[in-house]
């Protein structure tokens, strides 16, 4: 049996009539029209076949077409020396441009397209209407009826989003998903730069178990060791040396002393140590630091910013992205895995991954991707081969990576990031081992608040017009000042509805195969055209390794006369 929820419920509906946090009403909707065609979902997939790809190259993301100039590094965030069982050091990937034939060409070339006649056309209460509009419902009703299970073997949504999530971030429809809380990845990732995200993870159903039963405490505590055994401090290689914070769990109910103090407390909220295994019916599952177990779902939706919206996130999806690790690999496997990817590189192999739109793309490390993308008519459509391949590209051997995934490193400590994505509160921690707050090093090392150098907002916000961070700006959001993220990251409300429609171009072009960036106007900042060779940040002293997605979430910013001393 269930064990009761005794938490207070918080209700998020993000597809309802309104956005509701308890019983208030902060925003409605605007309901989506009805359409008058049938809607298939799969059709576009089916006919963009493999043969049709124009860039087999796609796990490029335009990113690394960046033109450095010698004075600007955002690879470093992504291109550093990995920790085991990541072995992948590609580090040097900032000293060089180092691409495949096929990749010598950048066909994102919608980063080059003046789109701003078509942007012009389209209204801000048009943009407004578009973004409040439902097009999740949909696609979970045409997977779930008019799709047969025998003609489609992929991921079908099964998160009611409209029913919300309970005060410990459980879906309350009872599908196994919980929200994660986290710090957003630089850059890209950045509200600022048009979308926003959350993210879901679920547990394979032995996890939420013992003898058959359903647990939510033992739910609760897999998730929290999977959570530290991803996220626990990468500095401290002896396991059993680990301090973590975690949400309260109810020692008594595991009947595991997961504090380490020989006794078993109601509501223990920290762990010393990394237990072997799992608890309840996956107690044979041993548990292996930065690796998830063969199971593991993430869910991923990719949204219009709405600052309408208490959280920012409107109710359209751009994209609904879903993972599975399919295969767990022993650690000889792994490196091997590693090996080959750097063999292929090489030789110049094109990356090729298993599956196809229908059942996703899987990567060699065991994860399968599959993703939704908005049709022309805004209606979430599966994904196209090329489009897949974009999203393989950063979940498929970068040094960054965790076990090829990003969130659960960055997670908010303990409870409070269990519940549904949300910036309010949360501050600039640095990076583990860093001195200075990780949007204010992003901002110094890459001279911009993007990797292209294009957010003309942030530039005026926090950089002088010589071209340096304003620090003091900045550091109002670093732990202890009296803003949060939501002041570095997020965009005006003009910025915001200017994204939007600048991405709506996209999709009625639906030309996503040469790229996905929203942007006000082509960029300058990038290679049309690359030769292999001398990125010029070697020289420069812009070479930095060491980047990684674990956050020192207990720094606390200096007084005013210690900031002064913070090295630069």
């Amino acid at each position: 049996m269930q064990r009761p929820i005794t938490s207070a419920v918080l209700r998020v509906s993000l597809l309802g009539p309104a956005l509701l946090v308890g019983s208030f009403a902060l925003g409605a909707f605007a309901q989506e029209p009805a359409q008058k065609e049938v809607y298939d979902p799969l059709e576009y997939a089916r006919t963009r076949g493999v043969p049709s790809n124009t860039n087999w190259e796609a796990t490029v993301p335009p990113a690394c077409y960046t033109k450095t100039d010698g004075v600007s590094n955002p690879c470093w965030v992504c291109h550093t020396g990995g920790i085991a069982p990541n072995d992948l050091m590609d580090r040097e990937l900032q000293v060089e441009y180092s691409f495949s034939q096929i990749a010598l060409t950048n066909h994102w070339t919608n980063l080059f397209t003046d789109f701003g006649a078509q942007r012009a056309g389209i209204s801000d209460a048009e943009i407004s209407e578009w973004l409040r509009g439902d097009n999740y419902t949909p696609l979970r009703q045409a997977l779930a009826t008019a799709i047969e299970p025998a003609k489609f073997s992929g991921y079908r949504p099964d998160l009611d989003l409209e029913a919300g999530f309970d005060g410990d971030g459980f879906a309350q429809d009872g599908s196994g998903w919980r929200a994660i809380r986290y710090k957003p990845f630089s850059g890209t990732f950045w509200p600022t730069n048009g979308s926003i995200d959350d993210v879901f993870v679920r547990l394979p159903e032995r996890f939420r178990t013992v003898d058959g039963v359903e647990s939510r405490e033992v739910e609760k505590a897999n998730l929290t060791l999977l959570e530290v055994a991803l996220a626990a401090d990468h500095r401290v290689a002896d396991r059993q040396a680990i301090v973590h914070p975690i949400e309260p769990l109810d020692e008594r109910a595991l009947a595991s002393d997961l504090d380490g103090d020989g006794e078993l407390a109601a509501a223990t909220d920290v762990m010393r140590g990394l237990p072997s295994h799992y608890l309840g019916d996956a107690s044979d599952v041993a548990i292996e630091r930065y690796v998830h177990p063969e199971g593991v779902e993430y869910l991923h939706t990719v949204r219009y910013v709405d600052l309408a919206s208490p959280t920012g996130h409107a109710r359209r999806m751009k994209e609904l992205r879903w993972s599975r690790k399919d295969l767990g690999l022993d650690a000889w496997a792994m490196q091997r895995a590693y090996e080959e990817e750097y063999n292929q590189k090489e030789e110049g192999i094109v990356p090729y991954f298993t599956g196809g739109p229908e059942v996703g793309l899987t990567n060699d490390f065991g994860w399968r991707l599959q993703g939704f993308i908005e049709d022309s008519q805004g209606r979430l459509r599966l994904q196209s081969d090329e489009e897949h391949r974009f999203c393989m590209g950063c979940h498929s051997a970068i040094g960054v990576t965790v076990d090829q995934t990003f969130t659960l490193p960055r997670k908010a400590p303990g409870l409070d990031g269990w519940r549904y994505q949300d910036l309010a509160g949360m501050q600039d921690a640095p990076q583990r081992g860093h001195e200075r707050p990780e949007v204010l090093t992003y901002l110094e090392r890459v001279r911009g608040g993007d990797e292209f150098r294009s957010n003309d907002e942030m530039l005026a916000r926090f950089f002088t017009a010589e071209g340096n961070v304003r620090a003091e700006n900045v550091l109002r959001a670093a732990p202890g000042g009296e803003a949060d993220l939501r002041t570095l990251v997020m965009p005006s409300e003009r910025r915001a509805l200017e994204l939007a429609k600048a991405y709506l171009v996209l999709v009625r072009l639906q030309r996503f195969e040469h790229g996905r960036d929203a942007l006000l106007a082509p960029v300058t900042n990038v290679h049309a055209t690359i030769e292999n060779g001398d990125t010029a940040l070697s020289e420069s002293g812009l070479l930095f390794h060491d980047g990684s997605l674990w956050l020192d979430w207990d720094w606390r910013l200096p007084s005013p006369s210690e900031v002064q001393s913070i090295p630069q």
